[in-house]
């Protein structure tokens, strides 16, 4: 999503005022489709999963993103950091933990939880999270640091 953005504030403030939840190809980074093209072309698994509403997983996927799957906590009825909400992406990736990478800004909500359910992490310094959260034991508790989604294909690839 786009910089700045509280996401759960701005969907209840759109909620509140009767507009609903709304979500285009503005509300994203511009790396998104870039990146993700890129690393399909790798051959490689795609799931987008976070803490969003089930609107914002109908919204995300109307984007037609270049993922395999894209769930939301909504739709899930677990909300990150919730240890069964990284369980629950490794069965929709079929993959084992070691063989996934959970990309997120955030130590709380992403790196911190997605390690101790034995993924491999990567830190994205962007946004608010990305930065106020960069930290010392942030970079070594995460396997890699990326300013970009565009950086995922050279880690693939090593």
């Amino acid at each position: 999503m786009r910089p700045g953005i509280d996401v759960a504030a701005e969907y209840q403030a759109r909620e509140a005022a009767g507009r609903g939840e709304d979500l285009d190809e503005g509300d994203l980074y511009d790396d998104v489709r870039p990146a993700l093209s890129a690393l399909r072309q790798l051959g490689v698994r795609m799931v987008i999963a976070g803490n969003q509403t089930v609107r914002a997983g109908d919204l995300l996927r109307g984007l037609d993103l270049p993922a395999d799957l894209i769930f939301t906590s909504g739709e899930w009825g677990v909300a990150k950091p919730d240890p069964a909400f990284f369980q629950r992406v490794t069965e929709v990736a079929q993959a084992a933990p070691d063989a996934t990478l959970y990309v997120g800004d955030h130590p709380a909500n992403d790196v911190f939880p997605a390690k101790a359910a034995g993924l491999r992490t990567a830190h994205i310094r962007r946004g608010p999270w990305g930065h106020l959260w960069a930290a010392a034991d942030v970079a070594a508790a995460a396997d890699c640091r990326v300013n970009s989604l565009t950086q995922l294909t050279g880690i693939v690839r090593a």
